[in-house]
C-alpha cells in the first residue's frame, strides 16, 4: 500500500470525525473550539433542517380533532328532578368535514387534482337516550346520555388532470356519515343541608 492511500484514509477519518462529533453530544471538541464562536451554541454545529408545512398541518389537525372532539364531557349534576335532558350541540360542519374518509387528500397537483363544491350538509339527530346512573372510572356515579346524529353530506366533485391527457370530470355525490356525541352527566348524591 503506497503513503497516498494512506493519506487518503487519514483524510477522510479526519473529516468524518469533524463531522460526527460536534453533533454527537461530545463536549470535548465544544471546550476545544468554544472561543473560535461569538456564542457557542447549537446551532454551530447542525445545519438547520427544513420541515415541510405538510407536517406541521398534520400535527395541529390531530391536536385540534383531540382537544375538539374526541373527548368526552363530564357535566355537573342537572338541578330538578324532572329537568329536561336534550341533545344541545349537534355537530359542526368542520366536525362533519373530518369525519368524511374521503375529503382529506385533495390529490397531486397537476397528475389527478380533487375539488369539492356546492358541499350541502343536512344533520338530523337519530338518537337521545339517557342511560341510568352507574359507576365510570376516573369520573364516579354519572348517567351516559346518548346523542347520535346522522349527517348526510351532498357536494359536487371535480376530478382535473393535465397531464398526460388533460380531462375534467364532474360527479354529484352523497355521503352519510354518522357522528356519536355522549357525554356523562355526574349523578346528584343525597342533599347534605337536609337533616335527618
Amino acid at each position: 500500500m503506497t503513503k497516498r492511500y494512506w493519506l487518503k484514509r487519514l483524510c477522510l477519518a479526519l473529516m468524518l470525525a469533524l463531522t460526527v462529533v460536534p453533533s454527537s453530544g461530545c463536549k470535548l471538541f465544544f471546550y476545544a473550539v468554544k472561543d473560535l464562536f461569538i456564542a457557542g451554541n447549537f446551532f454551530w454545529t447542525t445545519p438547520f433542517i427544513p420541515v415541510s408545512p405538510y407536517f406541521s398541518q398534520q400535527i395541529e389537525d390531530t391536536y385540534w380533532e383531540e382537544e375538539r372532539y374526541k373527548r368526552v364531557i363530564v357535566m355537573d349534576p342537572i338541578e330538578g328532578e324532572n329537568a329536561p335532558l336534550f341533545c344541545l350541540d349537534p355537530p359542526s360542519p368542520d366536525e362533519v368535514y373530518r369525519a368524511l374518509p374521503d375529503m382529506t387528500s385533495g390529490g397531486v397537483a397537476f397528475l389527478a387534482e380533487t375539488s369539492w363544491n356546492n358541499v350541502r350538509m343536512v344533520v338530523e339527530p337519530i338518537v337521545d337516550r339517557l342511560d341510568d346512573c352507574r359507576f365510570y372510572p376516573m369520573v364516579g356515579p354519572a348517567r351516559l346520555h346518548h346523542c347520535h346524529y346522522k349527517c348526510t353530506v351532498y357536494y359536487e366533485e371535480t376530478k382535473r388532470s393535465y397531464w398526460p391527457v388533460p380531462f375534467t370530470h364532474k360527479d354529484q355525490v352523497q355521503q352519510v356519515v354518522y357522528v356519536d356525541h355522549d357525554y356523562l352527566i355526574r349523578c346528584a348524591g343525597p342533599d347534605m343541608d337536609q337533616e335527618p
